[in-house]
């Protein structure tokens, strides 16, 4: 979802009076497509980012500082050579079209005060940053250049005069006459949102939509569809929403489901289109963009850090597939040169039968109820006993491979039932710390070289003081007791090896890779109450592989019960006794024991409720 004019209007409104007066101390490019403003303003400090990319251009106050390159891009190097030091003076609009533009005085090479404009341009792929001398009319410079190779209306070039991006010829704040006017010049078959979309400004697909919407119309309107009194309506509900200033924000950011972590849109009044999505209300329009973006942002870094470690691991995954086949014919055809031994036996028992020249033998195999008869292969150019040593030395061959290759496939077998269970720890971790968990593990158990990163993204040096704090899910069951959920394998080991206390409850779905989930209990108490560990069932099917499968079987023990082997994967434990139950999760149960998750909370978890 991207800015549009209107919006953009209540934002500049909102962020000019912060920004008037305002010191530039600093300016930063983290990003190709980003520059931060770091300000003061009566003893404040105050961070503006101007982010020019193809799904998030905007401006906004943030508190979050972001990594600089060693170096800083030429862009940045001429912002601080004209800005730094500078006042900003106003922060204004362009009518209602995406572009606002910061006044900045400070003094240049003479020594003498001057002003720039540092103009941000928010036209999707095209939106851009541009350092403006309003004096001349020409471009110091701009974060993204181009000549007109690309665009035949201008060059953004330093030396070239700035030209506006070209007109889309839309109507700006109209009267009632003029949107009339507007709409009905149109074609009768058009959706009235296509139509206020291509022919009012300000409006992005949305705001077009809601308008349309908070008149009392379907989202499919068509013009020819409307009376009188619905063009009425219309208008009045373009005059409230779609012009600038028309109403007092009341900005929301609005989600899916309950439970997304990821925005889906973001609003400065509530929207009709969004009604009975769950949503966020903020105190300020900055702070919805800021938070709608960043964590949109966050969510994207943290989508292509997961796409590359699944992409590794997969990679290693394929490899022990790829070995594991060799293995496994390697070991069917070890097999089949069993009968080589009896081959063997069989000609050593008859050799008085064997004539040279042979280039076959037809023996009874009195191995066998009736002794049927065997053909045996023989080389004519060996006698009998020669044949039948060449037989013993291909069944020790076949039986030396077999001892070899039998341990090779069942550590690639084990190798794939580890991995199978990093790649679901890597799908479903929530932040980059769950990331950065796995990562280090794969370090650890040496998939992946290099050295393991502690979460502020240091290489650790091998204190595990300074490792990761390990902060399984935790969850409270409709009774009231705390649920435990291992996020990965070394979560797993640890609350079930370190965390859980010989009486405590373990689950695990059976035979398929999934977390460790732990029910802790009193001293004397035996289990929990039905729903507690039905629930903890349910949670255990959840974070498996065996998510939204019916009747899935869960097995429950006392952690009393767990053993590690020796050698054994991160996560990897057995169990000889145990119960079980046949799952199929409730969505309704789900979501509420979901909506009680607190990672951070372990205070109550190392005792029973």
């Amino acid at each position: 979802m991207a800015l549009d004019g209107i919006t953009l209007s209540y934002l500049t409104a909102e962020l000019a009076p912060q920004l008037s007066g305002a010191r530039i101390d600093k300016i930063l490019q983290p990003e190709k497509d980003e520059v931060h403003l770091v300000l003061r303003r009566r003893g404040t400090s105050l961070r503006l980012v101007l982010n020019t990319g193809s799904t998030g251009a905007r401006l906004h106050l943030t508190g979050l500082s972001r990594k600089n390159p060693a170096s800083p891009p030429m862009f940045c190097m001429i912002l601080r050579k004209h800005l730094e030091g500078g006042k900003i003076l106003a922060l204004r609009q362009l009518g209602l079209e995406r572009i606002v533009t910061l006044d900045i005085q400070n003094y240049n090479e003479y020594r003498d005060l001057a002003t720039l404009h540092l103009t941000l341009e928010i036209m999707g792929k095209h939106s851009n940053l541009l350092l403006i001398d309003p004096e001349t009319g020409l471009i110091l410079d701009g974060i993204r250049r181009y000549s007109h190779a690309l665009s035949r209306h201008r060059e953004v070039l330093p030396g070239r005069p700035y030209l506006l991006p070209p007109s889309q010829g839309k109507l700006g704040a109209a009267d009632e006459d003029s949107f009339r006017e507007t709409l009905l010049a149109d074609d009768l078959e058009s959706k009235l949102r296509d139509i206020l979309l291509a022919r009012f400004d300000g409006l992005g697909p949305e705001l077009a939509l809601e308008i349309v919407l908070a008149s009392g119309l379907e989202h499919e309107t068509r013009l020819g569809d409307c009376g009188e009194i619905d063009l009425v309506r219309l208008y009045q509900t373009y005059t409230r929403l779609g012009r600038k200033q028309g109403t007092h924000p009341d900005p929301r950011i609005y989600y899916r489901f309950r439970g997304d972590h990821t925005p889906a849109a973001f609003t400065f009044v509530p929207y009709e289109q969004y009604e009975g999505l769950p949503c966020t209300v903020h105190s300020s329009l900055n702070e919805t963009v800021a938070r709608f973006f960043e964590t949109r942002s966050g969510r994207n870094a943290l989508a292509a850090q997961r796409g590359s470690l699944l992409k590794r691991v997969r990679e290693i995954h394929s490899h022990l597939g790829k070995k594991l086949n060799i293995y496994e014919e390697t070991l069917g055809s070890a097999r089949t040169s069993f009968k080589y031994r009896l081959w063997g036996e069989l000609l050593t028992a008859n050799l008085y039968r064997i004539q040279p020249g042979m280039t076959q033998a037809e023996v009874e195999d009195y191995h066998e109820e009736g002794q049927p008869l065997v053909r045996i292969p023989l080389d004519p150019a060996l006698n009998a006993i020669d044949n039948a040593q060449r037989y013993y030395k291909l069944y020790n061959k076949a039986k030396a491979a077999l001892q070899k290759t039998e341990p090779l496939r069942q550590a690639a077998l084990a190798d794939l039932s580890y991995l199978d269970s990093v790649l679901l720890s890597l799908e479903q971790a929530e932040n980059q710390a769950d990331l950065e968990e796995i990562h280090n593990e794969l370090v650890e158990q040496k998939y992946l070289s290099g050295k393991s990163l502690t979460r502020e993204g240091k290489r650790n040096t091998g204190n595990k003081k300074n490792g990761p704090e390990i902060k399984p899910r935790s969850f409270r069951s409709s009774q009231g007791r705390t649920i435990l959920v291992g996020k990965n394998n070394r979560q797993n080991d640890w609350l079930t090896l370190k965390k859980g206390r010989p009486e405590d409850l373990w689950l695990h779905v059976k035979n398929i890779p999934g977390s460790h989930v732990l029910i802790p209990l009193a001293g004397g108490e035996d289990f929990p109450d039905d729903s507690t560990l039905e629930e903890a069932a349910a949670l255990a099917v959840y974070f498996s592989q065996a998510r939204g499968s019916s009747l899935v079987p869960v097995d429950y023990t006392h952690v009393r019960q767990i053993k590690k082997p020796n050698s054994a994967k991160p996560g990897m434990v057995i169990y000889e006794q145990n119960w079980t139950l046949f799952v199929t999760p409730r969505q309704e149960v789900l979501d509420a024991l979901l909506a009680t998750e607190n990672p951070g909370s372990l205070a109550a978890a190392g005792k029973a409720d």
